[in-house]
């Protein structure tokens, strides 16, 4: 029998993989960043759905086998996508996106969960300091993958240039 690995985690991306399964990104409070199978989530009234939505942090109970993970339930906690202002979506896309370029592989950090939580509640709170918001937490992407050290830039332009200078310190 297969170890169940009962986390917390937040769905990055989704993507469909054959006529009803998806292919899950999942940045998880233990396991780290891990790419699930879901099986039957796209069918018309999947248990599943809510609780495996982007941007959803759910309890996930998870399954390692031959041929990769697989999610074997779900528990919705918090639907973020959906208490986010509309103008906030862009903004947790662009550092979503950064961050699944910047995290490689099965990298096991609980700051990096803390991070994003953390930046979903703000974003959640505060839709006009969304690009503040999302300057810091891609600062702190960085200062916690080792690619950037230093204090914290007193305004925009510094911001984007010591951002830049970590993600050209990562080789992408």
């Amino acid at each position: 029998m297969r170890p169940k690995y009962h986390t917390r985690g937040i769905v990055l991306t989704r993507a469909p993989l054959g006529e009803a399964n998806a292919l899950v990104t999942l940045l998880t409070e233990d396991v780290g960043l891990v790419r699930a199978r879901a099986q039957g989530i796209r069918k018309p009234g999947a248990k599943l759905a809510a609780a495996l939505a982007t941007f959803a942090e759910s309890d996930l109970i998870l399954l390692r086998g031959a041929e990769g993970w697989r999610i074997s339930g779900a528990s919705l906690r918090e639907p973020w996508f959906t208490k986010m202002p509309r103008a906030a979506h862009g903004c947790a896309a662009r550092v979503v996106g950064l961050f699944l370029r910047l995290v490689a592989g099965e990298s096991v950090d609980p700051h990096l969960f803390t991070l994003l939580t953390g930046f979903f509640h703000t974003l959640q709170e505060e839709s006009e300091e969304a690009d503040t918001t999302e300057y810091r937490t891609v600062l702190e992407l960085l200062q916690i993958l080792g690619l950037d050290t230093g204090e914290t830039p007193p305004d925009r332009s510094a911001y984007i240039a010591r951002i830049n200078r970590g993600i050209t310190a990562s080789g992408l």
